[in-house]
């Protein structure tokens, strides 16, 4: 019986794991369940899938939470804090990590598990942004297999074969890797025609449900550079061979070009249970709810298109800070992160999100990263930044 903790439980992709977990109950159980502040959410899930830990990120919701236990009649023990969700995805409660927090908030309880040897089905790409180099070189150390779960991730993971029986990849014969691209809600669109989109038009993927955050990110193709600097650390690829394409219909999930000529691809309906059933069963495959794809029932076609880099700079920007290296990434995803919440919060417009980032990689991109210490640094570094230039602006 594989053991999982759902780290961002009550997300979309937390979501997505649970209805997997609960197809299997002789082989999977969710036994910690974690979230942020959403204590209703939390406790219905718990009422429902009986785990024996919840843990809420925010401690001033601890007595909320083991009360609202306590009054549905649910066994599971409460804790809070952003420390005991570290400790529960290290400790003996779990052997598998789906690691679905969003935002560099996920980083330390993704090491966590990755430092204990544990299963990680890995949905928080900025773990590997931030900290790349560190996270799989504890992976290698501790013997933890990273099974990544983000579609184009696992497309790749999954079309690339196994190395020694373990999760990492044999890229020998490996020429370029494809990423593929909704476009998101503005494909299309010129640069000028986006600069009067709302917060609302953004988050309005038309192929995924996803939270706000990801869904901005999808809508100015951040979310596809985060996708390049987390394939060169997951695959030990250089920048120079992985590329992004589009592909409106999100049925192609990514190519893998060989040296040979041959090219193989991953292709399924666009549903996270399929890349989660990867993750969770590997090296097994398992039901994940997900139907075959019948391409004549989809439109019996498929397009492809390259992105257009003036309208969507951020794509370019990442390329830039991951081929920069050391602390570039981490300022990216932390400037990033910043422009996303005041745009979400009304105080800068969609365009401003790129023009942010772009300052603060100007003005911080050469900081060192030689440590867990010095990424840190430089993310509240690139924070800082971005809310200066926010006051400056009001």
């Amino acid at each position: 019986m594989r053991r999982v903790a759902v780290l961002g439980a009550t997300g979309s992709i937390g979501a997505s794991a649970l209805d997997v977990i609960a197809r299997h109950p002789d082989r999977l159980t969710a036994n910690v369940l974690a979230a942020g502040r959403n204590v209703d959410a939390l406790v219905a899930l718990c009422h429902t899938h009986r785990p024996d830990h919840a843990v809420i990120a925010d401690p001033a919701l601890f007595n909320e939470l083991r009360a609202k236990l306590a009054d549905a009649g649910v066994p599971t023990a409460a804790h809070a804090g952003m420390q005991a969700i570290d400790e529960l995805a290290s400790g003996d409660a779990c052997d598998t990590v789906v690691a679905a927090i969003v935002g560099a908030a996920g980083l330390d309880s993704t090491l966590a598990a990755v430092r204990a040897g544990k299963r990680v089905a890995l949905a928080n790409k900025e773990s590997l942004v931030l900290a790349g180099e560190l996270v799989m070189r504890t992976a290698r150390e501790s013997g933890a297999d990273i099974v990544p779960v983000d579609s184009e991730h696992n497309a790749i993971f999954q079309c690339l074969p196994a190395r020694d029986g373990r999760a990492a990849r044999d890229t020998s014969g490996l020429r370029r890797l494809v990423l593929t691209a909704s476009g998101g809600p503005f494909r299309g669109r010129t640069r000028e025609s986006l600069r009067d989109v709302t917060p609302a038009q953004a988050v309005a993927h038309p192929r995924w449900s996803m939270g706000p955050k990801i869904s901005v990110d999808s809508a100015t193709l951040m979310n596809k550079g985060l996708e390049v600097i987390e394939a060169h650390h997951l695959f030990g690829v250089a920048p120079d061979a992985i590329d992004v394409i589009v592909h409106p219909q999100s049925l192609v999930h990514s190519f893998v070009e060989f040296v040979d000529g041959s090219t193989l691809a991953q292709l399924g309906l666009p549903d996270m249970r399929t890349a989660l059933a990867v993750g969770l069963g590997w090296p097994d495959r398992l039901q994940s709810g997900v139907s075959g794809l019948d391409l004549l029932a989809q439109g019996g076609r498929l397009d492809f298109e390259a992105p257009d880099l003036d309208a969507f700079p951020c794509l370019p920007l990442a390329f830039k800070a991951l081929r920069a290296g050391g602390a570039a990434p981490a300022v990216l995803n932390a400037a990033n992160e910043a422009a996303v919440d005041a745009f979400l919060a009304g105080r800068v417009g969609f365009l401003d999100i790129a023009a942010l980032v772009a300052d603060a990689l100007d003005a911080h991109a050469d900081a060192p990263g030689g440590d867990l210490a010095a990424l840190r640094d430089a993310d509240r570094r690139a924070r800082a930044h971005v809310a200066a230039r926010l006051d400056r602006s009001s």
